[in-house]
Formats: C-alpha cells, structure tokens, sequence
C-alpha cells in the first residue's frame, strides 16, 4: 500500500530536516574512510541550509570531525558519535564528561586484541564512543559481539549498538533520539515539524523522536522500522531534500509519493 504525507493528514510549511550521514547522504563503504562523497554534495547541502532557514542538521555516528572533513568547507550543525558530540547551530560545542572519554578509550584497549590477532577488523576509536566494524570479516561478527559484550561489562554506563556490520559502545545517556530533541529546543529548529532520514538500526531512535514530535521518520532502503515513509536510495535521498526544500518556500504539503507502514 503506498500514501503520501498529504493523505497522512500532516502539512508542513516550515520545516527541520535531519539526516544520518552514512548510507544516507553517502554510500556505505568497505570502511569509513573510503567513503565516496560527491563533489555536488556539499552544494546541495547548502542550498539545503538556505532552503530550510538553516534548520539542517546532520546526526551520524561518526565524529564531528568526520563530517567537517567530508563536507568542508561547510561546518553544519551536527550530533556526533550518535548524539555524545553535538555542536548547535550557533557554534557552540556541548562537552562531554571526561570519565565516558577514558572509558571509551578502555573498551577500545580491550577489543585490540581480537582486531590484532584479526587484520580484517577496524577498531574506530571516537570521542566517547568506540566502534568494531567487520565488514571485511562478516564471518566473525559472533565473536566481534563477544567481545565488546565482555569489554562493557566493566562499564554499566555504556551500551552496545548493532548496525551494519559494526557494534559500537556508546555512553548509554545519548543515542539520535535524544540529539534530535536538543536540537529541536533551540534556534532556527525549535517550533518547526521534525523530518529524519535514516538507513540503519541506530536511526529508530531519531524516526521515533521525529514522530513524537509531530514530524516523520524517512527510512532509507529494506528492513524492519518505526519509521512512517520509506525511500529507495541515496540518490532518492538527495532527490527528496531538494523537493522538502521547494515545499518549505511553497508553504505546501508534500505530496511526494512513498511506502507506508
């Protein structure tokens, strides 16, 4: 059955669009930092900023500066490490505790020994957060899981996250969802109707934040979601923002036409 978000009954004249970085405004890659990024992106995007009045914010599990380098010369608002990172939209940078920077530095020590003893792995050490992708190694995903699992047993304040190919410990305290609210508390995202595009398991908590707040959840590909609309593709992505831009100058409803769940 297919809808269309007029038919969903919801009108949004002024909107704050959010979007996962990886497998959403990219391809995902053998490894992060092969990640081909488009030369028309980082215009895109900032016509994306002017359409939207700014309210345009990235929320991925990488670090910020990950972003920053992909996307320079831009330096967005962005949620990094999945929400443990966030710089606002004025600048600003929220701090995170030291103690969740040495524990994540902790869990990483003890997974080196399975990364060393496998060259396949990719230990991703982050600010707060750490992250094992087996992508190369798809095959050991059992014992990637053990691992980590035995790593944050020393450490109740972090949680695990399955994504594609890669767990992740991250402080327990933050996750999308959480980034996507603070977000939505400040200037110019604050009094707008949220819209999340997402691709991955670490996305629902961000497509439930958007639908709470009265906005949409957009997933990006197959599998099982929360999210209320569904698009094909990256290239569907950019496709998408573009005409949520147009429609936010138009002062009209989208009518573009998705799944529904």
């Amino acid at each position: 059955m297919t809808q269309t978000l007029l038919e969903s009954g919801i009108e949004m004249p002024l909107l704050a669009v959010f979007t996962d970085f990886d497998g959403t405004l990219v391809d995902i890659a053998e490894t992060p930092d092969a990640v081909h990024v488009p030369a028309e992106l980082a215009d895109q995007i900032t016509r994306a900023t002017l359409d939207f009045d700014h309210a345009f914010a990235v929320i991925t599990g990488r670090e910020i500066s990950d972003i920053d380098r992909f996307l320079s010369p831009l330096q967005l608002p962005i949620a990094g490490a999945h929400g443990s990172q966030r710089r606002r939209a004025d600048g600003t940078m929220e701090e995170l505790d030291e103690s969740l920077v040495a524990g994540a530095e902790e869990i990483a020590r003890a997974i080196e020994p399975l990364a060393m003893a496998h060259p396949e792995l990719l230990i991703e050490p982050k600010t707060g957060a750490v992250a094992l992708h087996y992508r190369q190694a798809p095959d050991l995903a059992d014992p990637c899981l053990r691992a980590m699992e035995e790593a944050l047993q020393d450490h109740p304040e972090f949680s695990l996250i399955k994504g594609k190919m890669v767990l992740e410990a991250r402080p327990t305290a933050f996750d999308k969802g959480a980034a996507l609210r603070a977000f939505m508390q400040e200037e110019p995202f604050a009094g707008r109707t949220p819209i999340f595009i997402g691709d991955d398991r670490t996305d629902e908590d961000a497509f439930r934040a958007a639908q709470e707040l009265g906005g949409v959840g957009i997933k990006l590909g197959p599998g099982q979601t929360i999210a209320r609309m569904r698009i094909a593709d990256v290239a569907s992505v950019y496709a998408l923002i573009r005409g949520l831009g147009d429609i936010n100058h138009r002062d009209e409803p989208l009518l573009a036409e998705t799944t529904a769940h």
